[in-house]
Order: C-alpha cells, then sequence, then structure tokens
C-alpha cells in the first residue's frame, strides 16, 4: 500500500523504511541499506577500472587547453572540450549563456631602481587599470597594515604603497589583495604592489581578483613575492630610499559572452528535484589550473561517470555544473542562480569543491539540524576510504547563493596545506595533482551525491 522501501532484516523478519512508517529522525537504517552500492562506487573509484581515470581526464583536458581565464578563447576552448567530453561519455549535456568580465592582463614589468637594480618577479591582480606607456616611477612606503598606512597618511601622497603583510590565513589576509590598491589610493597613492597571499614562496608572485571602491581613484595594483616584499621592508627599516618603476598593460574590454557548462543522470521518480555537484572551469592566466580548480570539475564530472558505468540512476537527477568566471567572484554561478531560484524547492543539496583535490579528511556540511543528522548517516559509508567526518559549514562562492537562500551545501575538505603554495601562480600545474587522491575524492563526490539522490525523501530545510 505505498510503502516503497522493504527490507530483510535477521530471522526473515520484513521492516518496511519508508518515510510514511520510518521518520527523518530514525533515517539510519534506511541510509545503512546503501552500504553495499557505496562499496561498489568506491571499488569503482579507486581499485576497479575507474582507478586514475579522474587524473587522466585533468592531465589531458589541462595539457590540451593550458590556463583558461575569464573571457578568453582558451576559456572557450575549455567550454567546447567539456561540453564533447561529457557528452562522449553518455551524459545529457547542454550550456547554459551567461555574460562575463574580460580583464587582459598584457605585458607588464617592475624594477627596483634605488637603492640598488633588482627586477621584482609581479603578477597584475584582476580588474587592475594599467600604467601610463611610460610606467610609473616613484618612491616607495612599506606598511605591514591597514592600521600602518592610516598612521603614516602623511608620506602615502604620490608614493607606490607596498604592503608587507604577514600570512595569518588566506581568509583573512586575502583583505589587502582585494582592497590594498583603493586604501592606498584614498591617501593619494599612485600605485600598489602587495605581498603575494601565500604561506611559502620561491619567489612566486600569486594573482587573483581585486575590487576598486566606488568613487575612489583607480590606481595600478599588482602582487609581489614575500621574498621581494621583505627585502624591501628591511632596506625601508634602516631609512634607505627605495624607488620602484612599474609597468602594466592591463585593461578590461567589454564582457563577454560564456557558458556553465551542465551534464545530467535524470531521475527516475522525480526529475524535476536535483543535487547539484559542481566545480569551476574558469582558471587564471597563469599555470594551467589543475588544482584551480581543474580538480574540483574533474571529479564533479567523475562522480556522475562512476554511477553512470554501474547502472545506477538515482530518484531524483544529479547535475554537475562547471561554472565560468568564477575567479572574478562567482559571476557565472551568480547567473545560474538567479535564473533558477524559481525552482528553489527543488534543490536537495548543493555541492561544490574548489579547495583542492589532495586526500580527502572530511565533508563540510551547511543545513538544518535534521538535515546534519541524514548527513551524518551518510558519510558513514565511506568507511572503506576511511573519511566518516563530517565538518561544520559548506563552503564554495559558487554555492553560497544557494545556501544563503537556506538549501544545504556541501563542500570538500582536504588535506590542503600546500594549497595557498600554488593557488593563483605558475605553480598551480599537474605536478601537484595525484591520482590515488583524485580517485578517493570522487568515491566521496559520488557516493554523497548517489545516495542523497536516492533517498525515500528530500533533506530536511
Amino acid at each position: 500500500g505505498g510503502h516503497t522501501k522493504l527490507y530483510y532484516f535477521g530471522d526473515n523478519e520484513l521492516k518496511c523504511l519508508c518515510s510514511f512508517c520510518f521518520p527523518a529522525s530514525d533515517i539510519a537504517p534506511e541510509v545503512a541499506s546503501y552500504s553495499d552500492v557505496a562499496k561498489q562506487i568506491i571499488d569503482l573509484a579507486v581499485f576497479g577500472a575507474a582507478r586514475n581515470r579522474s587524473y587522466r581526464r585533468l592531465a589531458d583536458f589541462t595539457d590540451t587547453i593550458g590556463n583558461r581565464v575569464s573571457g578568453s578563447q582558451n576559456l572557450e576552448m575549455a567550454i567546447k572540450y567539456m561540453h564533447k567530453a561529457m557528452t562522449q561519455d553518455g551524459l545529457d549535456v547542454h550550456l547554459e549563456p551567461v555574460k562575463i568580465p574580460h580583464w587582459v592582463r598584457g605585458q607588464e614589468s617592475a624594477e627596483m631602481i634605488l637603492p640598488r637594480a633588482k627586477s621584482l618577479a609581479i603578477l597584475g591582480l584582476g580588474s587592475s587599470v594599467g600604467t601610463p606607456p611610460e610606467g610609473i616611477q616613484a618612491q616607495v612606503l612599506v606598511v605591514q597594515s591597514f592600521d600602518e598606512l592610516k598612521q603614516r597618511a602623511s608620506e602615502a601622497t604620490g608614493k607606490i604603497v607596498v604592503f608587507n603583510q604577514p600570512f595569518v590565513s588566506y581568509g583573512e589576509t586575502v583583505a589587502y589583495r582585494a582592497f590594498g590598491a583603493s586604501e592606498a589610493a584614498k591617501l593619494g597613492a599612485v600605485a600598489t604592489l602587495i605581498r603575494s597571499i601565500t604561506p611559502f614562496s620561491i619567489n612566486s608572485p600569486h594573482t587573483g581578483w581585486q575590487d576598486y571602491q566606488d568613487g575612489v581613484k583607480h590606481i595600478p595594483t599588482a602582487c609581489i613575492t614575500v621574498e621581494d616584499a621583505e627585502l624591501m621592508w628591511r632596506i625601508a627599516q634602516r631609512g634607505q630610499a627605495i624607488i620602484v618603476k612599474l609597468i602594466m598593460g592591463a585593461k578590461t574590454l567589454p564582457d563577454a559572452d560564456s557558458f556553465n557548462t551542465v551534464a545530467e543522470i535524470r531521475g527516475w521518480q522525480h526529475p524535476e528535484q536535483v543535487v547539484l555537484l559542481s566545480g569551476h572551469l574558469d582558471s587564471w592566466d597563469v599555470g594551467q589550473g589543475a588544482m584551480d580548480d581543474g580538480g574540483g570539475a574533474m571529479i564533479s564530472w567523475e562522480a556522475l561517470s562512476l554511477i553512470k558505468d554501474l547502472g545506477l540512476r538515482p530518484r531524483r537527477t544529479l547535475r554537475t555544473v562547471l561554472w565560468t568566471a568564477e575567479e572574478q567572484g562567482g559571476v557565472g554561478a551568480q547567473q545560474y542562480f538567479n535564473l533558477h531560484k524559481v525552482n528553489l524547492s527543488n534543490f536537495d543539496l548543493v555541492m561544490e569543491s574548489d579547495l583542492g583535490t589532495f586526500t580527502p579528511v572530511a565533508l563540510q556540511f551547511t543545513g538544518s539540524d535534521a538535515a546534519w543528522k541524514v548527513m551524518e548517516e551518510v558519510v558513514k559509508l565511506l568507511a572503506p576510504i576511511n573519511t566518516t567526518k563530517l565538518e561544520m559549514h559548506g563552503e564554495g562562492t559558487d554555492i553560497s547563493p544557494w545556501m544563503q537562500a537556506g538549501i544545504p551545501g556541501a563542500s570538500l575538505h582536504v588535506a590542503d596545506s600546500r594549497y595557498f603554495w600554488f593557488h593563483h601562480s605558475e605553480g598551480d600545474t599537474m605536478t601537484v595533482q595525484n591520482p590515488r587522491d583524485m580517485d578517493l575524492c570522487s568515491a566521496l563526490w559520488a557516493v554523497v551525491a548517489y545516495v542523497v539522490a536516492d533517498l525515500e525523501d528530500m533533506l530536511p530545510r
């Protein structure tokens, strides 16, 4: 009589686990019934025919396309490449058009003129204006914080401000990259050079997006290396004058046309209800964008492949979205949200991997207490790969609009101590990726997505 989940337990005892007989407060037996299918997914990904596959796919993709910054031809090629590859994989694939920023770096260089000649490795920051063609040559003011800049405001006029802020955490220290230019411009600075947001450096500059404040003069801004920021700090501490010449050919072109790339396995019972997996397809214009976020995009494809290869079809639709223009502030994802929020009640769980695909440690989750209880049971299915931990706070630029609207969100917590060593730098290449780690991430991603999409009920809001 409409009871859809009948299971035999020991001694041939028949129990029904449908939501009518078994309210969500005791979801454990229903979730536990997926342990065999979870093991099949894990075996296929980690030991079976799909072993090393997500790594191989990532290598083929990044070696062929290279880096792919918002607005570039490379990003267009990347979208076409993934559309074709996922279609050939037998998934349901389509593109959804969006408009994205188109900033171009151009030629750039920096040189310390005084107290001695030394070239400085730089990377202009996204959305920065350029210098005049002849460049900007000016004396340098070195500060260690926004507070120090304010205390020395009278010294900033006409100077190039160098920020030598210590790295505390990415979340805290990135404010210097994002707002350094406008804070210095308010005090009459002519340019800013910002110590790269990284805990480790081998003279490697790290780029990223920066935000000009409304009504404040736009001045050129770039990141310099940890080593050069500390060098100039030490020289300044000795009371020696520093002069730097900066040349940047950066410019912003009109917005470009792009696409979010969408692949699906349609649900058999509730195709309109969706579990969304995602990573972003764009990267910065340095390195290969293998780690940020080629890996996250590939495991989000791989999860669907694993499920398809096993002939599984969940109740709800599994939808992988490869976002465009994440690096410019989740631009593609925001437009996706605006288009699809009319169906808010049909989104069951949104997942994003954008903090690397190193060894998985836990699943991070944001949702109601009742949903948390369900997810605690779901991660128990990951015992074969020893990642049964659930942590607070799903995170991701691209899924944050959904989470703010009350949709449960999940992200991948990996052993990421090295992530910011390579982040947004020439060092973000296939060399930092490990095939076994990617297999483990793919297995985790696939098990969580499949089980949540197949449970009798959607996650409680």
